[in-house]
């Protein structure tokens, strides 16, 4: 069975390989004319201001973290945590880096026609994509390596269970900083990219009259900075993140359910899924053609499609390889139903079947010319406010059938293998994140590369070109965030069970704190879960309302500076003046690392507080114990299902706000500057911090509320 974990690590270090190649041939291409390079050169430089600033922040908290998990869990999960930070931290950073300097190259690209443009910015968002899968997946397979096989933990059969809780807790660990990394990514991105993005748009485009990205708006610089450290790096770290923590989880179950070979080869599994589908990706990457129709979307679904149908016949010939019997042996998991590999495989079919169609429903909420994105653009024409409650009635419906694909593949998975089967479908979704991943990074190089266009004043069709790739990578992102929340989500459903699992081990085996604690029911008709409910339940809300403010704040302070320069400097609209770009750029810098620091402790410091509340709160004693873990558990599902709602609702109905503005924009309804051009600016101004700040941003939010959970069991059985 050690061949799989070698083997994982091989296909994590191709995707490595394979990033260092594409990065190399899409550097060898041509970056433009010097204007080109000055723009893309201040873009880079704010990028890397802001990140370095914000990691740096991050970086006092981690170590924060790091010693309490070193004095409460152990060396080894503290390490795990250090582990999964850094790799989550590296994969948005690089991811950055590249995008950067992809964008110019984009925009040069266009100039030679749609195919080259298309081309160049798909191939550096697939670089982003594979190091997010393949550090992943290295972090993951070799941490367990070195856990189980150089420190040798579980191979003393009289220590084999005390070995067990030290490896899951450092992978669980391991997935805690990258989730930790991720909400801090997403949010602190997503204030920046959203306060330049609606501020600059409130000045530039409602009260000045200039078209996006006009080089006289002194936010134009701030708005393409933000774009990659919030759509790029942002998404980077929390793909990375959902990418591990479901990884881990389902290792966990495995350890859990399973016993003998059963529990090696199912452990392995997720690993091998992983390793297979990186492989697949990388072919995948390789259809992404335009074909004569033009039709860009479909250009990329070529590749997400090759790469689920490869993924699909490699999954059953992996599974009947590692499987003790292959596909037809009978595999038993404790607690749980008797299922055979095929019911596994079918789990796994199931998850590539809900990845698909969570991404054609996003993509039919957000796609130009559908009848959401038009039935907004269409209410634009009677004003302002027409155009926001058209914009909140599809953020409510587009919740709908995403969530009753996602009932129908929990109800499909559990009738086949139980709430492993869940695991290993979710495990499945996440594999084909690779490709999904370079669909999102797609979208802020070719917005950047419309933008630098525009500022540099390259022939008109030059931008039309790019406005085509743009109005498609609005709903790649869509449709990337679309994805993560629904396979976070579930993801959040596999940590939950193995919540409750952890909690019946430690119970019946009366390890420490747990000695006098008897075993909790979460019957609805105890307050203390309804009140756990509740408090769960509000959390996605809160926290979504205190990230919208923050933009809002963020934006405010740049609507207020770009009217400053445009007054104090009138040679700026004339065009013999140039705009103090790096004001805003600072400005939104210092606002997104200050605003970002109290939501993201939200869902860390929640579960913990929660639990020491209701505990004393109901007595303090064995009794009192048991009410805590069950007001713990309403909790966590409570977060799970209203967090789904809140990021779907968010990030469906921004998108389609979004791209209503840019339908307008092509010559519909108006045009430009026309009543309703400038009401559909109005929605997008709402849409921006929905799509790209809050929602996006619940869904770490979600896993990482689970995971504390799990570590406070963990640290808990050691008093």
């Amino acid at each position: 069975m050690e061949l799989y974990i070698y083997a994982a690590l091989a296909c994590g270090l191709a995707a490595l390989v394979y990033g260092w190649l594409t990065v190399r041939s899409v550097l060898s291409k041509s970056a433009g004319n010097a204007r080109m390079q000055e723009i893309a050169g201040a873009i880079q430089e704010g990028a890397r201001a802001y990140l370095n600033r914000q990691y740096t922040t991050i970086a006092i908290v981690g170590v924060v973290i790091f010693v309490l998990a070193l004095i409460l869990l152990g060396w080894q999960p503290a390490v795990g945590f250090l582990i999964g930070a850094v790799l989550s931290g590296a994969a948005g950073y690089v991811g950055m880096n590249v995008s950067v300097r992809a964008n110019v190259r984009t925009a040069e690209a266009a100039r030679q026609g749609l195919a080259a443009g298309l081309s160049l910015a798909f191939r550096s968002g697939a670089v982003t994509g594979l190091l997010v899968v393949g550090l992943g997946l290295i972090g993951v397979a070799g941490y367990y390596l070195i856990l189980t096989q150089v420190l040798g933990l579980g191979a003393d059969a009289a220590n084999a269970e005390a070995d067990a809780r030290i490896v899951q807790n450092s992978l669980v660990s391991l997935g805690f900083g990258a989730s930790l990394i991720s909400i801090f990514a997403r949010l602190g991105g997503g204030i920046f990219t959203k306060g330049a993005d609606v501020g600059g748009d409130m000045v530039g485009k409602v009260e000045a009259g200039i078209p996006e990205d006009d080089p006289r708006n002194p936010a134009t610089i701030a708005d393409n900075v933000g774009d990659n450290v919030g759509d790029c790096a942002g998404m980077a770290a929390d793909l990375f993140e959902t990418y591990a923590v479901t990884t881990v989880a389902t290792m966990v179950l495995a350890s859990i359910y399973f016993t003998g070979d059963q529990k090696t080869a199912l452990m392995l599994l997720p690993l091998a899924i992983n390793g297979m589908a990186i492989i697949t990706s990388i072919i995948g990457t390789f259809f992404v053609k335009l074909g004569k129709s033009n039709n860009i979307m479909g250009a990329l679904y070529k590749g997400v499609l090759a790469t689920g149908i490869l993924s699909l016949i490699g999954l059953y010939f992996l599974m009947n390889a590692i499987l003790p019997g292959g596909v037809s042996a009978d595999l038993v998991a404790a607690g749980t139903k008797t299922f055979t590999g095929t019911s596994l495989f079918l789990c796994g079919v199931v998850g590539l079947a809900v990845t698909g169609l969570l991404i054609w429903i996003t993509e039919y909420y957000t796609g130009t010319g559908k009848r959401p994105v038009t039935s907004i653009a269409k209410a634009s024409v009677t004003g302002h406010g027409t155009n926001v409650i058209q914009g909140l009635a599809i953020s409510m419906e587009s919740t709908a059938p995403v969530a009753l694909v996602i009932c129908v593949g929990i109800i499909a998975t559990y009738l086949l293998a139980g709430l492993f089967g869940i695991a290993i479908a979710v495990s499945t979704m996440l594999s084909l994140a690779g490709m999904i991943v370079a669909l999102d990074a797609f979208g802020p190089v070719t917005d950047n590369a419309g933008g630098i266009a525009e500022m540099s004043g390259l022939e008109g069709d030059v931008r039309k070109t790019t406005d085509a790739l743009d109005a498609v990578g609005n709903t790649t992102k869509a449709v990337t965030k679309g994805y993560a929340i629904g396979s976070a989500g579930l993801g959040a459903l596999v940590l939950f069970a193995a919540y409750t699992e952890d909690l019946k081990y430690f119970i019946t085996q009366k390890v420490g704190y747990f000695a006098d604690v008897t075993q909790p029911t979460f019957g609805l008709n105890d307050p203390w879960v309804v009140v756990g409910l509740f408090f769960g339940g509000l959390l996605p809300y809160l926290f979504g309302g205190i990230a919208m403010t923050a933009v809002g704040r963020a934006a405010g302070a740049v609507v207020e500076e770009v009217r400053r320069q445009f007054k104090e400097m009138p040679g700026i609209m004339e065009g013999t003046q140039k705009p103090d770009y790096g004001k805003a750029v600072d400005m939104l810098t210092k606002a997104a690392i200050k605003e970002m620091q109290i939501p993201s402790l939200l869902p860390v410091l929640s579960p913990i507080v929660l639990y020491f509340v209701v505990f004393y709160a109901a007595g303090g004693d064995s009794a009192a114990k048991v009410e805590a873990f069950n007001a713990l558990g309403a909790m966590l599902l409570g977060v799970i299902v209203t967090g789904l709602f809140v990021a779907i609702s968010m990030t469906s109905g921004g998108g389609a706000w979004d791209n209503a503005k840019k339908y307008i924009e092509d010559g519909h309804f108006g045009g430009k500057g026309s009543d309703a051009h400038k009401a559909a600016v109005t929605g997008d101004t709402v849409g921006d911090p929905y799509k790209d700040t809050a929602g996006p941003a619940v869904n770490p939010m979600i896993k990482i509320t689970n995971i504390v959970a799990l570590l406070l069991l963990a640290a808990l059985a050691n008093f």
